[in-house]
């Protein structure tokens, strides 16, 4: 998302990188003193600089020499493009160092960043906008998972865990119709996809982090709801749900964000419906969910290995919720689908009725009892409570019912194989009910 600004300082970054940082943060200060304007994508609270490391004293020293160099260079530059066009420096990004190694220290920015770095001239913001960094930031490993929700219909916010910052999205431009039918979403890359049911068919609704847009999305090549999906990178999956006529799927698709086309994967061995995905080992799991001709959850799991193209069940792998110290026995398409989350390829799942956290040992297929859910995560038999990986740590999403609005709470705990010590990032006046949920990594 392109963002209010914020400034670029040093950061603790390779010694090849040092000097570029410096320039980086240079040029960026020079021009926002001289120019004395907001981002172009302005909208946003500055980011909390708190954040940051200051400059030691002898950087600031030369950061002084330097910027007096820079608004001589500025000077220059601007009366050399005035003879000679665009031409000067739209391939060199920051001209004095190249543009190989201006991306190179773009790359170790944060993305929070990326709207003030985009302001700075057309270069900046072509860069930024085609994607070419998250490309490179993603083959490089550097990620950074922002959380995405809706607890009102139409409405989607964002929140940074590094920064504690709350974003607002545009307003989703959809009819009543998508407001009122069931909802599932996925981000993947720098999209957001949002999945739902107009009048007469389903469509997908795409937010873009790069131009902070939504528009329409490429449809699935089997309209579906009540689908398992997970990301992972630039790809997605989806598996099972239940199409236009209310039947049972055992299909799958994977989509690919950089091309924007979905591809049939081999079917499932089992149809299945409110299931839920993961993404663990390079593998894809999806996990419980309704079958076909049975009233009761489906206790196997399957695995699809994205090497051979294949498809291995495993039986007994998510034993069914047994009512909670409430005994509430909700028929099963009342219950939410399992709320599941990986972290360091290590599968966590949130037993709401029980308000506990579970983890899955691999070798002996079977749930174990780590702690407790954070107090307020209150939900109505799994539903307005997210539960999510991002990045090292778990999330949870969700506040007390209140029949007057209510507080949302994000709580994170970084697993570390003790119980659960939840940490409470940010909480605010909301629905407290959370409709979608999805962690951006990027």
């Amino acid at each position: 998302m392109l963002e209010g600004p914020s400034y670029l300082v040093s950061r603790d970054l390779p010694s090849s990188c040092e000097q570029e940082s410096t320039w980086i943060y240079n040029t960026y200060r020079v021009i926002e003193l001289s120019n004395g304007k907001r981002s172009l994508e302005d909208g946003e609270e500055i980011g909390l600089r708190k954040s940051f490391k200051p400059l030691i004293p002898l950087q600031r020293v030369e950061a002084v020499h330097v910027a007096k160099d820079n608004t001589l260079a500025q000077t220059n530059h601007s009366n050399n493009q005035r003879q000679h066009g665009d031409q000067s420096d739209s391939s060199s990004l920051i001209h004095q160092i190249g543009r190989d190694l201006s991306i190179n220290c773009l790359l170790r920015c944060s993305r929070s960043d990326y709207g003030s770095i985009a302001s700075l001239n057309r270069s900046f913001r072509s860069l930024i906008r085609n994607g070419e960094l998250y490309r490179l930031r993603r083959l490089m490993g550097i990620i950074e998972h922002w959380v995405y929700f809706s607890c009102n219909l139409f409405e989607w916010e964002a929140f940074d865990p590094i920064r504690c910052r709350w974003m607002h999205l545009p307003t989703m431009d959809s009819n009543e119709c998508f407001m009122c039918s069931d909802k599932e979403s996925l981000a993947v890359g720098t999209e957001l996809l949002v999945f739902g049911k107009n009048i007469d068919a389903h469509v997908v609704y795409k937010y873009s982090m790069l131009t902070n847009s939504w528009s329409f999305g490429m449809k699935t090549n089997t309209p579906r709801c009540l689908f398992g999906s997970a990301s992972l990178g630039e790809i997605a999956i989806v598996a099972g749900g239940c199409d236009s006529m209310g039947r049972c799927l055992s299909s799958a698709e994977l989509y690919n964000s950089e091309t924007g086309t979905w591809v049939t994967l081999p079917s499932m061995k089992t149809p299945r419906k409110m299931c839920s995905g993961v993404f663990m080992d390079g593998k894809f799991y999806v996990i419980g969910g309704i079958g076909v001709g049975n009233p009761n959850e489906l206790t196997c799991g399957e695995v699809y290995d994205l090497q051979t193209r294949t498809w291995h069940g495993i039986p007994n792998m998510f034993p069914a919720l047994n009512g909670g110290v409430g005994g509430n026995n909700a028929p099963p398409t009342a219950k939410a689908p399992p709320l599941l989350a990986v972290v360091k390829n290590d599968l966590y799942a949130a037993y709401h009725e029980e308000q506990e956290v579970r983890k899955y040992d691999k070798v002996r297929n079977l749930w174990v009892t780590i702690g407790r859910l954070p107090e307020q995560a209150s939900s109505m038999n799994g539903w307005g409570l997210a539960f999510r990986a991002c990045g090292d740590q778990l999330i949870v999403i969700g506040g007390p019912r209140a029949a007057y609005g209510g507080m949302i709470e994000l709580n994170s705990w970084v697993p570390d194989g003790g119980p659960p010590q939840w940490n409470l990032l940010a909480k605010k006046h909301s629905g407290g009910f959370v409709y979608n949920c999805a962690v951006m990594g990027c």
